[in-house]
C-alpha cells in the first residue's frame, strides 16, 4: 500500500531547500526567496561504472527577474567535487537568506 506521502510529488530537498536539475545545471532553493544557488558541473571523471563530478562551478545569486544574469551573481567559486560544491551551497544560501 502506497504512503500519502509519497504520491505528493514535492520534489527532491536538501537541507530544507528545493534542489533541481536540468542537464549540468542543479539549481538549489526557491525562486520565492531573495536568493538561489546555482552549481554547473563543469568536469566529470568516470569512477568505476560512474560518472563523477570534478570540477562543480557554485553561485549566489539574487532571484530579481529585473537583473541582467551577470549582475544577478553575488559570489561565486569553484569545487572539486558536488560534495563539497554541495556543501558550499548551502552555508552561502542560509546566510545569504538570514542576511548574514
Amino acid at each position: 500500500m502506497a504512503d500519502s506521502k509519497a504520491t505528493k510529488a514535492e520534489g527532491l530537498m536538501y537541507k530544507g531547500h528545493p534542489l533541481r536539475r536540468v542537464g549540468n545545471l542543479i539549481y538549489y532553493g526557491s525562486m520565492a526567496d531573495k536568493y538561489i544557488i546555482m552549481m554547473q558541473v563543469l568536469e566529470t571523471k568516470k569512477v568505476q561504472d560512474l560518472e563523477v563530478a570534478s570540477k562543480v562551478s557554485i553561485q549566489l545569486q539574487l532571484t530579481e527577474p529585473n537583473l541582467k544574469s551577470r549582475d544577478r551573481v553575488v559570489k561565486k567559486g569553484e569545487k572539486d567535487s558536488l560534495y563539497t560544491a554541495m556543501d558550499f551551497a548551502s552555508v552561502w544560501l542560509s546566510r545569504a537568506l538570514a542576511g548574514k
